[in-house]
């Protein structure tokens, strides 16, 4: 592989009740845009619950599971002169229940799997509400402990990436100014443990206006020998590789020499 290689890794469509598309209609996208690789990667259901599909504008139900890796693989064999399809899946994080996730995603081929928090003491980081009458305290500890499930997540040895590690900022970007020792411990466990963050352009349609994580986050990164890979998070097909080009020469001011893909959970480094 040259280190021309173009690569998207966060994709989602219709299943999960919030996307636009087909899973067709971002690979078409990724080969418009000349794209060698295209992660399709739709967020997990909710193994846990009694429900067969509790929340069906967040995820897709259980019983759709296999027939989205079914699907992907299909698509992975009908696109393989044309782009490499890779099998992912973001992973929602939930401690209680790591075990549960980790015997599901052992059941299928995944090139890779994202780590994504969610939910933070049981309510969605993306509730803005979340904030409100919260003490200059109460929002540290809530930053601390948004950044220890991360920890937890890069320790549980599921995933090969973690998804947007500030995106609690998306609907409150007064998050990036709380101040905690919490990140730096964080990153240097995701460095310890040698799993890539990706930098998800999605934050740019939030209220934050921009990329997950932000550049002082990823200055850190540099500093601490993470890892970093590209996800844009897509989902419509025309944010496919969204700002790719622009993450690149970022990365590149920053100071990172390189980043990464996953093949067959596997890690291969490419430079920047």
């Amino acid at each position: 592989m040259s280190e021309s290689i173009k690569f998207d890794f966060h994709t989602h469509h219709h299943r999960c009740g919030h996307a636009k598309g087909t899973t067709r209609d971002y690979i078409e996208s990724a080969i418009k845009q000349g794209f060698h690789m295209i992660g399709i990667s739709d967020h997990s259901p909710y193994f846990a619950s009694d429900e067969e599909h509790p929340h069906p504008h967040i995820a897709m139900s259980k019983k759709e599971f296999p027939l989205y890796i079914s699907e992907v693989l299909q698509l992975k064999k009908e696109y393989k002169e044309k782009i490499d399809v890779l099998l992912g899946v973001e992973s929602d994080f939930f401690p209680e229940h790591i075990e549960l996730y980790r015997r599901q995603y052992k059941q299928y081929p995944f090139d890779y799997i994202i780590g994504s928090v969610h939910h933070v003491e049981g309510i969605n980081i993306f509730n803005k509400g979340r904030w409100e009458g919260l003490s200059a305290k109460e929002k540290q500890q809530t930053k601390e402990t948004y950044y220890h499930l991360i920890e937890r997540s890069a320790r549980s040895g599921i995933f090969q990436i973690l998804g947007h590690i500030d995106a609690m900022k998306g609907f409150y970007p007064a998050f990036s100014t709380i101040q905690t020792d919490a990140l730096t411990h964080t990153l240097k466990v995701i460095a310890q443990y040698d799993l890539a963050i990706e930098i998800n352009t999605s934050g740019k349609t939030k209220d934050c206006g921009g990329w997950y994580p932000a550049d002082d986050i990823l200055e850190m990164a540099s500093f601490y020998g993470v890892r970093v890979t590209f996800g844009s998070d897509a989902h419509e097909a025309e944010r496919v590789g969204d700002d790719f080009e622009l993450v690149r020469e970022r990365l590149k001011q920053i100071g990172f020499k390189e980043w990464v893909y996953f093949k067959e959970q596997k890690m291969f480094t490419i430079d920047i």
